[in-house]
């Protein structure tokens, strides 16, 4: 695989292999968020969760092909499913947020090791940051106090 020489093959598998394992988690946490919604504001609220949950199984999916295209084997693992019990929507937007910081990390870590390397590697590691970053940005604007502008939760 001459064109992938230029960057550590199989740490890149790894941190794929990782980021795939991490997607299929929320995929899982998402949709189990989405089922323990309750209240008047239930049905956007699901309907986000479930937006979320199908786009980290798209993340997922591309992880997956990114693996292949190396010609390695994609993990049948998953990552950790966290459950603190409690259900209140803001702990849940603070535990999806805590998730998608580890996701991000693996992500810039992909970045880390391809950039300058490979232009389809680097071009798709940037494109998940920035789908990453926008996502957390949502969810700090959730965990917000109506009325507020700052990024403060108190």
């Amino acid at each position: 695989m001459g064109e992938f020489d230029d960057f550590n093959r199989e740490r890149v598998v790894s941190i794929l292999n990782r980021i795939l394992e991490a997607e299929l988690a929320g995929v899982v946490r998402y949709t189990h968020y989405s089922l323990l919604v309750f209240g008047h504001n239930r049905i956007p609220i699901v309907s986000w969760l479930r937006e979320q949950a199908n786009e980290s199984l798209l993340h997922a999916q591309q992880a997956g092909e990114m693996i292949t295209h190396l010609g390695a084997y994609p993990s049948l693992g998953i990552g950790p499913l966290l459950d603190s019990h409690k259900h209140d929507i803001a702990v849940v937007m603070q535990e999806s947020l805590e998730t998608e910081a580890k996701a991000l990390a693996l992500y810039r870590d992909l970045l880390g090791e391809v950039a300058g390397r490979s232009v389809m590697f680097e071009e798709y590691a940037r494109q998940m940051i920035y789908a990453e970053e926008m996502h957390a940005g949502e969810v700090v604007k959730m965990l917000r106090k109506p009325g507020t502008l700052a990024g403060s939760f108190g």
